[in-house]
């Protein structure tokens, strides 16, 4: 097995634990991590036994010969994703569902639509429809209207409220935060830093509580300590369905697939009567406003923002009907807090 195959079931491949809350595809695998790690290991399988996997024949229309023809031909000739050549070959392998998708759509492009969406389907990858392409890549000067710039430390899971608010943590060595530091601030990191030397951890968390409370967190990142500022985003111009309205948590997780892990650049127009900053959010280079927006799973805010491409990246997802969209008329999040802050008056 190649060694961008070796390395992708070491990491991938893990069973889904007993009593896993997550709900489970077709393939017996969860459906955030199920792509990529179900699909190595199958054709890591395959590559030993030549036989499929058992189950595949009610997702394709095609015979168990076809099939087969897929894993040998089509995977190791055409580097389909993953055998011991493809993956080596393919500069970089696929690590996403998204990347693993493309790579069978491509591959397939001259087979049945069944067998495409059915191939798909069992490995819980995105089916080409809900694929989209972003176009705006994070801008190299400052847009008018910023009012500032903040690059963030990775963001955790947990910091994701919804599909339209994160908590975002940015270092204070960041020259714009340095000079901001309340002087109590720092006098609580030193002093939590020698309550933990002398192994006094109830010291320690009553310093880092006092850290918190001020608006700031010590973050562990790679043996290191960092004290960070802390902030709440919403992003600019779209609104995502509430917690508890239909797609709310898809969008939940979705945002929480996007931006977990990594760093965030946010450009930040204003502040909302929540306190949150207001800003255009960017990972790795990619508008996140325009993933959710195409995706389906956020509305344009109209209301406050008037960008055309927001609206056209809106009216795309529409019209293919992906996420919110594939109901008939779905509710609009700021009607929704509308009806209930009126029937919580009236009670």
């Amino acid at each position: 097995m190649g060694n961008a195959l070796r390395f992708l079931c070491s990491h991938c491949c893990k069973p889904t634990a007993a009593g896993d809350s997550e709900s489970l595809g077709p393939h017996g695998v969860s459906s955030s991590t199920v792509g990529v790690s179900a699909l190595a290991q199958d054709l890591f399988h395959f590559d030993i036994t030549s036989q499929v996997p058992e189950g595949l024949s009610k997702h394709v229309v095609s015979s168990k010969k076809a099939q087969a023809n897929w894993y040998t031909r089509h995977i190791l000739h055409t580097k389909l994703i993953t055998t011991k050549h493809a993956w080596k070959e393919a500069k970089p392998p696929p690590k996403t569902p998204e990347e693993a998708a493309r790579l069978v759509i491509q591959t397939l492009k001259r087979h049945q639509k069944a067998d495409v969406e059915g191939l798909l389907a069992f490995y819980g990858l995105p089916l080409p429809h809900t694929l989209v392409q972003v176009t705006v890549q994070s801008p190299s000067s400052l847009p008018d209207g910023v009012q500032f710039e903040m690059h963030t430390l990775p963001v955790d899971a947990k910091a994701v409220a919804d599909g339209d608010t994160i908590t975002v943590y940015v270092s204070t060595t960041d020259p714009r935060e340095s000079a901001f530091v309340p002087g109590n601030v720092h006098a609580a990191a030193v002093r939590r830093s020698e309550a933990r030397a002398r192994r006094n951890f109830a010291e320690a968390d009553a310093f880092h509580k006092q850290i918190i409370d001020s608006g700031y967190r010590v973050i562990h990142i790679q043996n290191e300590e960092i004290l960070a500022k802390k902030y709440r985003i919403r992003l600019r111009g779209i609104d995502a369905p509430e917690s508890a309205m239909p797609y709310g948590k898809e969008a939940k997780i979705e945002l929480t697939k996007i931006v977990q892990g990594k760093p965030l650049r946010v450009l930040v127009y204003g502040e909302d009567r929540y306190g949150r900053s207001v800003g255009d959010i960017y990972c790795n280079g990619i508008f996140v406003q325009e993933m959710m927006l195409k995706k389906g799973l956020a509305w344009h805010y109209s209301a406050y923002d008037k960008r055309q491409e927001l609206e056209m990246w809106e009216k795309q997802a529409r019209a293919k009907r992906v996420g919110l969209w594939a109901s008939k008329n779905p509710e609009k999040p700021w009607e929704w807090r509308k009806d209930r802050r009126e029937a919580a008056c009236s009670t």
